[in-house]
């Protein structure tokens, strides 16, 4: 059994920020990380044209800028060399391949106890301490919705996580389940390389360019979120006209109400748009049911494809291993909206990465938690 002030479960963005503030602090911390690598879905879940969708100043995580000749989007690449520097800047040192198997309160000794398996020695190992940080983030397990005859789909399908780049699927029939940006993007890389692509628009989305969204982040500064979503609006119709006659709707929720009310994001086009309206890319609605390689849409259409990207999204896991966190959880293992500080549960329980707005979020609450952990320990010295 180890004991340590600070237990941190997740290497990501998250679990490195919260354990960087708290090395500032010297606060004694362990983070746990269920893979091999820290960023482990930038690094092993990510498709290869992936950059940051918003400019890079508002990416950062906490006391660390990005360097001066990167570039205002951060690729992939960059960004994980972004997150190797920052490890070893603040001395975080992340232990890999633990995967937490329990974690509960412990009311007699007034701390948190995990158990946790070390995935390549098999060796069971017990964790106390005094604070509990959740980082293991939105997008902790990939989502694939249950559609009839989607297990004897003759073809191959797979989560966008698994997705790396559209070269071998040159000259073949696929398919892209949803039009959120994973979704969008996969499609265009796919057309890009040839592949017959078509996409599944399952709701009503707001497509944006990257330009519209920077603005909208620096008028937020000054106006309000009705106000930037009217203009963003009339940007919209300017730059992409109607596009329901191509199969996409638009929210009657503004794209920034919808993000801070919701946490869904528009969607930011990288050229997908325009290969939909040249017809190389095709919308359907909703499907069916699958029938071998033949897949029938809600609107009675029907068409064969050889592979199926799902680019539907990812669910939080933090039910599975934590007990006694209903406070702070739902049972979906996200904090509560009615919680007035969403990074923070009793009995030292934090989170991390939880937000739904990104690397902004992430910095902002891993440097509240930070602090927060900070105050209690001072104060107790104190007492």
């Amino acid at each position: 059994m180890e004991e340590v002030a600070v237990i941190i479960v997740g290497a990501g963005p998250s679990g490195i920020a919260t354990s960087a503030c708290l090395n500032r602090l010297e606060i004694p911390n362990i983070v746990l990380e269920r893979e091999g690598c820290c960023g482990s879905l930038w690094k092993k879940r990510a498709y290869d044209r992936l950059k940051l969708h918003i400019p890079k100043q508002y990416c950062e995580l906490p006391y660390m800028s990005y360097p001066s000749n990167a570039p205002t989007y951060v690729p992939r690449n960059g960004f994980i060399a972004y997150l190797d520097e920052y490890l070893s800047h603040f001395g975080v040192t992340p232990r890999f391949n633990r995967s937490v198997g329990l974690a509960f309160y412990d009311v007699d000794a007034g701390k948190w106890r995990l158990e946790v398996k070390n995935v390549c020695s098999h060796v069971k190992e017990v964790y106390v301490a005094q604070f509990l940080v959740v980082a293991t983030g939105e997008n902790a397990e990939g989502v694939i919705p249950d559609i009839p005859g989607l297990g004897g789909f003759a073809g191959e399908y797979m989560h966008a996580s698994q997705f790396s780049n559209g070269r071998k699927y040159r000259g073949k029939d696929v398919l892209v389940v949803g039009c959120g940006n994973s979704g969008m993007e996969i499609s265009y890389d796919l057309c890009q390389s040839n592949a017959r692509t078509s996409i599944v628009n399952r709701s009503p989305v707001h497509v944006v360019t990257k330009e519209m969204v920077s603005l909208a982040m620096f008028l937020l500064k000054f106006l309000s979120v009705t106000s930037v979503d009217k203009i963003l609006a009339k940007l919209c119709t300017l730059r992409f006209d109607d596009l329901s006659e191509y199969g996409i709707q638009r929210p009657k929720e503004g794209p920034f109400y919808l993000k801070t009310t919701q946490g869904r994001s528009p969607t930011i086009d990288v050229g997908c748009v325009d290969r939909i309206k040249q017809g190389k890319i095709k919308v359907f609605p909703s499907m069916a049911n699958i029938q071998g390689k033949k897949i029938e849409f809600m609107n009675g259409e029907s068409n064969q494809f050889d592979a199926i990207i799902f680019a539907t999204g990812y669910r939080s896991t933090v039910g599975r291993w934590l007990k006694g966190g209903e406070e702070l959880f739902d049972d979906n293992g996200f904090p509560k909206q009615d919680l007035a500080n969403k990074w923070k549960g009793s009995n030292g329980l934090y989170c991390v990465g939880f937000a739904r707005n990104g690397l902004l979020a992430i910095s902002s609450d891993a440097k509240n938690v930070s602090q927060d952990i900070s105050t209690l320990i001072l104060n107790c010295q104190i007492c």
